[in-house]
């Protein structure tokens, strides 16, 4: 066991379905555990919460232990200092928010600043002026809000959230992701985090897990880990890698801003940040084109040099390969037709062209 780390290690038999899982995450941070429905995220997350309680197992949250199979210790759910966000808000529907909020406070009630860290944390998620609203009178995106400050306000050592944002339309998830960006800053506790969308992945996770029939696919930093060419997420049509940068100039006139990553500098459309704003990037494969030398007369305003690191092909005509650029992976999209004109092949120097890129708020 290390100290500053979260030991996750569970077997299941369910029949059919075999869970066996061997985890060492980040302790602090947002770990996103990212699948198709039925590969195990949620019982993870149950194992974690002591909702399931797998006969083989070990948990530990940065030195505190709470499951140990072998030296038959296991604390049941009410034990462990976590919060749990489940889909459904679940609020009870004959308490108002605050009421709802002030319902598990009674396990912390010794505590010191209480009230100072219920108004800390209703300003943080933009709830203070519902405070006195029945939860029928919140709107889905509210509800989760109010969730999400219930899991908060009893200080947990962990917060676990499954699939938050699963009920919601695209215009709640908007209203709530902002929210969730922050909490990981302003509270310093490790996030783990339910999904199977990809693009709740990229905008919120540190580091990456892939779950497949109740067995690990691969874990890492989410950069590198989107990156893997060996891993189906790299050929499908939303493939993407997700880059850490800095803002470092506006050109108001152009209504573009320059950002500067490990090993080089890009333009993207305008942010209203100052620079030294930390910016995440998502360059999706398809939008990457290739080019042997670095060309003259272009629209497009990013390229970048770079070396060709790994090629795969699928069964659809198309090239997946994988690039490294500074110190950075990325993906570009190419038919095999193209790849072999070009005659590419790992090690080769090539030029990446970045048609589009989007920005992760």
């Amino acid at each position: 066991m290390s100290i500053g780390a979260i030991t996750a290690r569970f077997q299941l038999n369910y029949g059919d379905f075999q869970f066996d899982v061997d985890l060492v995450l980040p302790g602090s941070g947002v770990t996103v555990l990212l699948g198709s429905s039925g590969c195990g995220k949620t019982t993870l997350l149950r194992c974690m919460a002591g909702l399931e309680h797998p006969p083989h197992g070990k948990f530990s949250i940065n030195g505190n232990v709470w499951q140990d199979s072998e030296k038959n210790l296991f604390l049941p759910t009410y034990q462990r200092n976590l919060g749990y966000v489940f889909q459904e808000a679940n609020l009870f529907p004959h308490l108002t928010v605050l009421d709802n909020l002030r319902f598990g406070l009674k396990r912390i009630s010794k505590q010191p600043f209480i009230n100072d860290k219920l108004t800390a944390i209703t300003t943080l998620l933009g709830i203070n002026l519902l405070l006195d609203r029945m939860p029928d009178h919140l709107s889905g995106g509210e509800k989760q809000r109010v969730a999400i400050a219930r899991a908060l306000i009893l200080n947990p050592t962990i917060l676990l959230m499954d699939e938050p944002l699963a009920s919601l339309d695209s215009r709640r998830k908007q209203e709530v992701m902002p929210y969730l960006l922050t909490l990981q800053q302003e509270f310093n506790i490790p996030i783990v985090y339910v999904t199977h969308s990809q693009q709740e992945a990229a905008q919120l996770a540190d580091y990456l897990v892939l779950l497949e029939n109740g067995h690990v696919q691969a874990s890492g930093n989410i950069n590198e880990t989107l990156g893997r060419i060996d891993l189906p997420l790299a050929k499908e049509k939303e493939a993407a890698v997700v880059w850490q940068a800095v803002i470092t100039s506006h050109e108001p006139e152009f209504r573009l801003t320059n950002v500067d990553f490990k090993g080089g500098s890009l333009s993207l459309p305008m942010v209203d940040a100052p620079p030294g704003t930390k910016q995440r990037v998502q360059i999706h494969a398809r939008d990457v084109s290739i080019t042997l030398q670095a060309p003259s007369q272009t629209s497009i305003l990013n390229v970048l040099s770079a070396t060709i690191t790994g090629i795969t092909d699928d069964l659809d005509g198309q090239t997946v390969v994988q690039l490294q650029v500074g110190q950075l992976t990325l993906l570009s999209h190419v038919t095999r037709k193209s790849a072999q004109l070009l005659a590419l092949k790992i090690g080769l120097l090539v030029f990446a062209q970045i048609k589009g890129t989007s920005l992760l708020h």
